[in-house]
């Protein structure tokens, strides 16, 4: 340690060179650097000392990194790691600088020693000396390089696609950026599941590491609409068929038109002198269900339910029926229907269509005076709908008692005879408002809610249903079939007297559906308490349903005299799969339903809705259930006044947000005109 020398050592983790001045004490030095800088320095905190006779000064500093920076050249250290790596000859800075640069000046070791210590790849230091690495590990470290730098050039790429997007670029994602989206949405769509990729995304874009940040950089992307459901894409509910199963439809619509299908059902009872009628909504196109009427020789009057049969197109385990099981049911959502069979299938060959000749499963009833089913028959059917009929349809033919259609006549009867015998069988009535919640248009969230009436036409169908339910369990019970059965365990309601205080309606009707026991499906028959029935198996919605599905399958093979497609194991095995399944996508359609009449009141947050209260939640938090008559809506409320049980309210919206799924709303005070 001398005056003159130069040296280099860190300030803040950077190099520096300077020039030694004078001692400090007993073992600092004071240097200077290229601007004149004094810095105190301790011997052990110098990292290098150029080595020459001739003193330095600090003002040859710049030109001696000038000189330096000229041999700093990494495939001049590649050229001496070939040369010195057969051998793994560990070299010093100035043998570096012999070997590489065919001297050993003061610049040249200095520029080898910052080679080496820069060095990542070719030479590793032992001691004082460096030694070349072995060509794999240099091969393994080259490539790790070759793959973070283009992870670099990935992410920055990313950047730049992601800010063209933003300005109304059309934008090609490579798989690396489609990968960063996927992220994106797992962070989105899971927020409990929060991935460091998909926050690093956010942090590189500039945005804050938050899930409701991810979605709506996603609708920026235009990757998802404004208005994206978001439960459908967390559910494992699939939006689109696959190819093979496309291909499949195509393939039997295709024999239908040319004629060349063969029908597995050979002996089929011809019903097409029947008049039948077909009754749904005007938007309904999945048909799957007629009535008609015959009358006996004796003119008492046998009941007949038509089903669809779309088993009859397709085979246990087939394309179709294992894209329907993962599907379970079909999807009714405020935006549209997806279907569990491809559309063109479910409308058109699977339907019963007015006017043309089609399969079905049929159940003939006859009933009592009281309306108990005394006699019934089932069959493979041909049968041709006469009349495509909505429910407005038939209440207007009801109301008006139109002549010529006796048949709708008998079948309301029957349905009201059907209602009242189930009722004094113990079955439980609540009729709640239902609201039906449409959306015209998402983008300008043109969004509809009708309140479902219970009108005459609609008790007939259901009536119609309930009893091809309760036919086809008796049958499937007498035969031992292993179908799926729903049941539902007797409620443990509260004394007549208790209910008869509490106000007629839907208070009444709400403290009822608390104690109703959830519906279950099993193998076996059970009573439906609510029903009022010993035994219920659906079967009168296949192409919707895919335990009707089931037992079609069951019952159609057992009226053949076939073997059961499905043995009691493996039904109970596919019944758990497919009840899961139906239960997501039961919570998809009410979360959809939710998030869509969120949209509806706050587009029409100005508007004051008359409500009822229905129920407490936990009354000593004020928290209680509300029902808005007008919309067949129920919200929880809190309240923070004293408030009775079926009292009237007047209620605005105070916040909404349909994306966090909260709603609060205000009482407000309506003024008396007088």
């Amino acid at each position: 340690m001398e005056k003159g020398k130069l040296i280099e050592f860190k300030v803040n983790g950077n190099r520096r060179l300077a020039v030694l001045e004078k001692p400090e004490g007993k073992k600092d030095w004071i240097a200077i650097d290229e601007n004149g800088n004094n810095h105190k320095v301790r011997p052990q905190k110098i990292d290098y000392q150029v080595e020459t006779e001739d003193p330095y000064k600090y003002t040859d500093i710049t030109q001696f990194q000038k000189e330096v920076t000229q041999y700093l050249d990494d495939s001049a250290l590649e050229i001496a790691w070939e040369l010195l790596v057969e051998e793994a000859t560990p070299v010093s800075y100035s043998e570096l600088a012999g070997l590489i640069f065919s001297e050993e000046t003061p610049q040249l070791c200095y520029a080898s020693y910052l080679l080496l210590c820069e060095d990542k790849i070719y030479f590793k230091k032992k001691g004082d000396l460096y030694e070349p690495r072995p060509v794999t590990q240099v091969e393994e470290i080259k490539h790790q390089i070759e793959v973070e730098i283009q992870k670099r050039e990935e992410k920055e790429s990313f950047v730049s696609k992601v800010n063209q997007a933003l300005q109304g670029e059309e934008i090609t994602w490579a798989d690396s950026d489609l990968t960063r989206i996927h992220y994106l949405e797992k962070l989105a769509l899971q927020p409990e599941k929060s991935s460091k990729q998909a926050e690093d995304i956010l942090e590189l874009l500039g945005r804050k590491k938050r899930p409701e940040n991810a979605v709506q950089l996603l609708i920026d992307l235009k990757r998802w609409s404004k208005h994206e459901n978001i439960f459908l894409r967390r559910s494992s509910y699939p939006n689109e068929f696959p190819q093979q199963v496309s291909e499949v439809a195509e393939s039997l619509i295709d024999q239908f038109s040319s004629g060349n299908f063969t029908d597995k059902d050979h002996q089929r009872l011809d019903l097409t002198n029947h008049k039948i009628y077909t009754i749904d909504d005007e938007t309904t196109k999945e048909i799957d269900d007629g009535l008609s009427v015959e009358i006996l020789s004796d003119d008492s009057t046998r009941l007949w339910v038509h089903i669809a049969d779309p088993s009859r197109l397709i085979n246990p385990d087939d394309a179709l029926d294992l894209e329907a099981r993962k599907r379970s049911t079909s999807m009714y959502l405020p935006t549209g229907m997806i279907p569990m069979f491809p559309q063109e299938l479910a409308t058109g060959p699977m339907s019963l269509v007015q006017g043309q000749k089609c399969p079905a499963l049929s159940f003939g009833v006859i009933l009592d005076e009281d309306g108990m089913v005394t006699d019934y028959e089932i069959h493979s059917t041909w049968v041709k709908p006469t009349y495509r009929l909505t429910y407005n349809d038939v209440d207007e033919m009801l109301t008006l008692d139109i002549q010529g259609e006796e048949q709708i006549k008998i079948l309301a009867k029957a349905a009201k005879k059907r209602e009242k015998w189930r009722k004094d069988n113990g079955s439980v009535i609540i009729s709640m408002p239902e609201a039906i919640i449409k959306v015209q248009n998402e983008e300008e969230e043109d969004v509809s809610i009708e309140i479902l009436q219970m009108s005459k036409s609609r008790l007939l169908v259901a009536e119609m249903m309930i009893l091809t339910g309760e036919v086809a369990g008796k049958y499937c019970q007498v035969h031992g079939l292993p179908v799926p059965c729903r049941g539902q365990p007797k409620p443990e309601l509260p004394p007549e007297e208790e209910l008869n205080l509490l106000p007629a309606g839907p208070v009444r009707f709400a403290a009822v559906r608390r104690c109703m026991p959830k519906s279950e499906t099993a193998l076996s028959p059970a009573r439906h308490a609510s029903l009022g029935l010993d035994t219920y198996t659906q079967v009168t919605s296949p192409i919707r349903r895919y335990t009707d599905l089931l037992a079609h399958f069951q019952i159609k093979a057992h009226l053949r005299g076939d073997e059961l497609p499905f043995k009691r194991d493996k039904l109970q095995e596919i019944l758990f799969e497919v009840m899961s399944t139906a239960s997501e996508a039961s919570f998809v359609e009410r979360q959809t339903n939710r998030y869509w009449s969120l949209h509806y009141l706050l587009k029409n947050s100005q508007e004051i809705w008359q409500g009822l209260m229905l129920r407490w939640l936990r009354e000593d938090d004020g928290l209680a259930f509300i029902l808005l008559e007008d919309l067949g809506l129920e919200f929880v409320h809190r309240f923070d006044r004293n408030v009775k049980l079926g009292e009237i309210l007047q209620l605005q919206v105070y916040f909404c947000d349909p994306q966090r799924d909260e709603i609060r709303f205000k009482e407000v005070a309506i003024s008396n005109p007088s």
